[in-house]
């Protein structure tokens, strides 16, 4: 008896999508962060150089970049 197992990759589900831009450049938005109520959108780079000070005022933090490695 021959049995094949197909194994199937875990459905990760992302709240950012391609339409999601940087609000520092416009490029595809990888970090979402909430400050004082509103919501700021960043691509990688942006939300790097100003994660320290971001995170220090920010109420939450998404971050979504691992997209980047997995799309290697």
């Amino acid at each position: 008896m021959n049995a094949t197992t197909e194994r199937e990759a875990p459905t990760v589900e992302y709240r950012l999508t391609a339409a999601d831009r940087c609000d520092s450049c416009g490029a595809q938005a990888y970090i979402a962060a909430e400050v004082n109520g509103s919501e700021l959108l960043f691509c990688a780079h942006h939300g790097r150089k100003y994660e320290e000070k971001l995170r220090s005022v920010a109420t939450s933090w998404h971050d979504e970049t691992a997209r980047l490695v997995d799309a290697v």
